[in-house]
């Protein structure tokens, strides 16, 4: 009988999380036998992942939330190292999640356990410091964005491009017609679409924003879709959009991609999201708002001059990016008005976002990264 393969995997994160499923479904494919542990979400666990902890305790982002929580981070670091000494894996897959994830990478280094990096550290933004520690403890890292893998051979750091996830995960299942039957839309009216956050602790800062901003909006003419990531607090979310008193707010839960194709305008947190919702191909306005201190901290460390994927990658203001107290409602409507049909703003917005589309489309990481851990598995068994 065939050795059975132990993983370990460590996703923090909801995309995290959907990233990693596309892998594990790769790996069910190739007639070895597999043990998943560690910790994913509910896509991973789904695939057979034993998780260690429940997903949610790791939903936390900004230096003063992490500090908030950081005996946590700890009894997770022990219980992991627990895991290596007792039930040594054969590979540890390491999801993005840069802070947690590289001490995690130097624990499974010292156990002789080979360590590939799926999702590279956005070293090239902040924390440049990080390649040095990815050059030490990890085998090989899979970057996502097609820039990073020049910028990490210079630092003779083990690496190849294997193509963004999104490329392959989004799919759309309804055309505008169904869509607006089965979630009761007016296909005739112009639709919004709001994406708040994948976190709580998002949700807390962004949706009374987006709320303020789409309750402006004419309801004879707008429908509003408010999108709700399974990975928040139900009863929280419905308790804050249930005093709206707005007749045209439907909240969307699921089916991303079908509601960011067939809305005019997006506005979303930043994030995976806005990415996906280049990749789809629809004008956006990327909202970010931050702990204070956290984003003062963070406004004398980071090294880029966007926040939002698309514009980064395209090295273009393409998409309109609010930060901090710009995120109001009156500058959200403000771009939204600047990019729906109608405006030459918007043509040249969409044609940007083609080309966003083929960078991120030339490779299939359900593809290269299983080449990586079976070549790791052989050279490291």
């Amino acid at each position: 009988m065939e050795k059975e393969i132990k993983v370990f995997w460590l996703a923090g994160e909801s995309s995290g999380d959907l990233h990693c499923e596309l892998i594990m479904k790769a790996l069910a494919k190739d007639g070895k036998r597999y043990r998943h542990i560690g910790i994913g979400g509910a896509k991973m666990q789904a695939l057979g992942l034993k998780a260690l902890y429940p997903f949610d305790r790791f939903a936390v982002m900004g230096f003063v939330e992490v500090l908030k929580h950081i005996t946590f981070f700890l009894k997770v670091e022990r219980r992991i190292r627990q895991l290596f000494e007792e039930d040594k894996p054969d590979i540890a897959i390491l999801a993005d999640y840069p802070g947690f994830n590289l001490r995690i990478a130097h624990l499974a280094d010292e156990y002789r356990i080979p360590v590939l990096y799926y999702i590279s550290p956005q070293f090239w933004a902040w924390k440049h410091e990080r390649v040095q520690k990815l050059k030490a403890s990890v085998r090989h890292t899979a970057c996502i964005l097609p820039f990073e893998e020049e910028m990490l051979n210079i630092h003779n750091v083990t690496c190849s491009y294997v193509g963004h996830p999104i490329a392959e995960e989004i799919e759309h299942k309804m055309d505008k017609d169904y869509f607006a039957k089965f979630f009761h839309l007016n296909p005739d009216k112009k639709w919004l679409g709001f994406f708040p956050g994948s976190r709580n602790s998002e949700i807390k800062k962004m949706l009374p924003v987006f709320l303020n901003a789409a309750r402006k909006w004419d309801p004879k003419e707008y429908e509003i879709l408010i999108s709700k990531s399974h990975s928040v607090n139900h009863a929280m979310f419905m308790e804050m959009v249930s005093g709206t008193g707005m007749g045209n707010l439907n909240i969307i839960d699921g089916y991303t991609y079908d509601m960011m194709r067939h809305c005019e305008v997006l506005v979303c947190t930043s994030g995976t999201v806005t990415l996906e919702a280049g990749y789809v191909g629809t004008p956006t306005v990327i909202c970010y708002k931050a702990n204070p201190i956290s984003y003062l901290i963070g406004k004398h460390l980071i090294r880029v001059s966007h926040i939002g994927l698309p514009n980064i990658i395209l090295d273009n203001d393409v998409l309109p990016e609010l930060v901090q107290h710009a995120a109001n409602p009156d500058m959200i409507n403000e771009k939204i008005r600047d990019m729906q049909i109608g405006s030459p703003r918007r043509d040249v917005v969409r044609l940007e976002l083609k080309k966003l589309r083929a960078i991120l489309g030339e490779k299939k990481p359900s593809v290269e990264v299983p080449k990586i851990i079976d070549h790791l598995l052989k050279t490291y068994g």
